[in-house]
């Protein structure tokens, strides 16, 4: 039997508590800086669990995706927009989070669009642009 499933590639948001940075290049660096600080050292072989629970904003921010999109149940004939989940992503003030590319425009709009009106920054790492 052969899985006939599309193998899709992902695109991957980070949102965090701050003022919006003035252009995309700034958001770069702050994310960057933030991801290093909150997610990743720099060593490959050291990913850094969540080291403190994520803020209020950023836990109702991720209650607010998954109200809309639930985790995966593990089901075959369930097809999840996260491509690994979306529970546990978010540490302190950031959250770091992946979309399958079959459904990234629809998400990644309604997931720019809450943390607008949470006046949270939402930053697309897989293009290094600012969203609105």
């Amino acid at each position: 039997m052969t899985d006939d499933r599309p193998n899709y590639a992902s695109r991957c948001l980070a949102v965090w508590e701050g003022g919006r940075p003035p252009d995309d290049l700034a958001a770069a660096r702050s994310y960057k800086e933030l991801y290093s600080r909150f997610v990743w050292s720099g060593d490959p072989h050291e990913v850094r669990g969540p080291d403190e629970p994520p803020t209020e904003r950023i836990a109702a921010y991720v209650a607010a995706l998954l109200e809309r999109w639930p985790n995966s149940t593990g089901d075959e004939d369930d097809h999840p927009v996260w491509e690994s989940g979306l529970v546990g992503n978010g540490t302190g003030p950031l959250v770091y989070f992946c979309v399958r590319w079959n459904v990234a425009g629809e998400v990644s709009a309604f997931a720019a669009q809450v943390a607008a009106s949470m006046r949270l920054v939402c930053f697309d790492v897989s293009r290094g642009k600012l969203m609105s």
